[in-house]
């Protein structure tokens, strides 16, 4: 969406960046009754507020681990969903904060789902528990082997949502880099291929696919060719 994301509220004369608190509520008296105060109006995709695993914390300490998952598994989709990539027309990075919620909530799903679930893959969602609001994301090779395929469904998840985020934010630009499209289009077909194999992918190409659509990402916004090599370097070895 397009908007004027620097607001002055009419009740009381405070102003502040839409761009930082998500919200056209006054943080100083509470009103909403505000303008903006931009010239022009901006792309921008993140509405997310911060992810809250409060709740989800406090049933994985007293309640039953199907519980704690199905709270966490809400809220980190919740967010997953409001999440975006351009603030203030300004494209940003895959980060580790929308990688971690994505994966917390394909492996809280899938735990409150199981009719069993072994003590690696608890504590495992503990961990994700744990640090996913602060953009935590556990190493690959603390992955228990039965949730690879649950990282590498969330990842391709993640990458395909970043990777439609660019299309559109290249939209609203004046020129398109000359490899964007080629390799757009490389990316989108690693993505759907993981998608048909439900995930089940090395955590090692996991990992890839997310440096590569970063990379793509580091190209889109700068254009140097150093930026289309690693990019497409990345994407081979795919």
């Amino acid at each position: 969406m397009e908007i004027r994301g620097e607001r002055e509220c009419t009740e009381c004369g405070t102003r502040w960046s839409y761009y930082e608190t998500g919200s056209v509520t006054c943080p100083n008296c509470g009103s909403i009754r505000s303008v903006g105060t931009d010239d022009e109006r901006t792309y921008h995709t993140d509405v997310a507020s911060a992810l809250d695993l409060t709740e989800a914390r406090r049933l994985a300490a007293n309640a039953t681990l199907a519980e704690a998952a199905g709270e966490a598994a809400s809220a980190a989709n919740a967010y997953a969903r409001e999440r975006g990539f351009v603030s203030g027309g300004d494209l940003r990075d895959l980060d580790d904060a929308y990688l971690a919620a994505r994966e917390l909530g394909y492996v809280a799903s899938e735990l409150e789902r199981a009719l069993d679930v072994d003590e690696d893959e608890e504590y495992y969602f503990l961990t994700l528990l744990r640090g996913a609001d602060d953009g935590s994301r556990p190493d690959e090779r603390d992955v228990p082997g039965p949730l690879t395929a649950v990282r590498g469904l969330a990842y391709a998840t993640a990458v395909g949502e970043y990777r439609r985020e660019i299309r559109s934010w290249l939209d609203t630009q004046d020129e398109e880099p000359d490899e964007a499209g080629a390799l757009l289009e490389s990316l989108g077909d690693h993505v759907k291929r993981v998608k048909a194999l439900d995930g089940d992918v090395s955590l090692d190409a996991s990992e890839r696919l997310v440096a590569a659509a970063r990379a793509v990402g580091e190209y889109v916004r700068d254009g140097g060719d150093e930026d289309a090599a690693r990019a497409r370097s990345l994407l081979d070895d795919l």
